[in-house]
């Protein structure tokens, strides 16, 4: 049997592709680097990009990083990353969502009835009472605290129980 042919810039490709997939890994928060269980020469392979701040030194550590990642699968790497991906897109949508419930509630005051009927728990009086203090720090150009307030309230009524 004969090896499949692969040509050199499809191995190039191939190696530029994983050297990508270090990169992220880089890229990522120390917390959630430590979550994604990588192989320990990897994992201080990547730790130790993340601490250089040389230029040159960094381009060469994350060479090293592609040369280590040829070694490992990068199936579960990348099905990793996906889903660190995933996590902070839905943060992301959820952020919104708070945000925008906050803007209906500081400009309509029927926002109230629809936010309650939507949460039935929720302290009606507190909300009512963060929401008048918003709208009179937005009338006043006051720094924002009772609106952060009203926020935290909202993701507190919005967290599944």
């Amino acid at each position: 049997m004969e090896a499949e042919f692969v040509s050199r810039t499809k191995k190039k490709h191939e190696v530029e592709e994983l050297q990508k997939l270090g990169t992220a890994l880089v890229d990522l928060p120390p917390a959630q680097l430590e979550a994604l269980a990588l192989p320990a020469v990897l994992f201080a392979a990547v730790r130790e990009a993340q601490r250089i701040t040389s230029h040159e030194a960094r381009r060469r550590q994350l060479q090293y990083i592609g040369k280590i990642m040829r070694k490992v699968d990068p199936k579960p790497v990348r099905a990793a990353l996906a889903a660190v991906d995933g996590r902070s897109a839905a943060a992301r949508a959820q952020q919104k969502r708070l945000e925008s419930w906050r803007e209906r509630l500081i400009g309509d005051d029927e926002a109230l009835t629809a936010f309650a009927g939507a949460h039935p728990g929720a302290d009606l009086q507190a909300l009512r009472t963060v929401i008048r203090n918003a709208r009179k720090e937005i009338a006043e150009n006051k720094p924002p605290r009772a609106q952060r307030e009203l926020f935290r309230l909202i993701r507190e009524f919005n967290e599944p129980e």
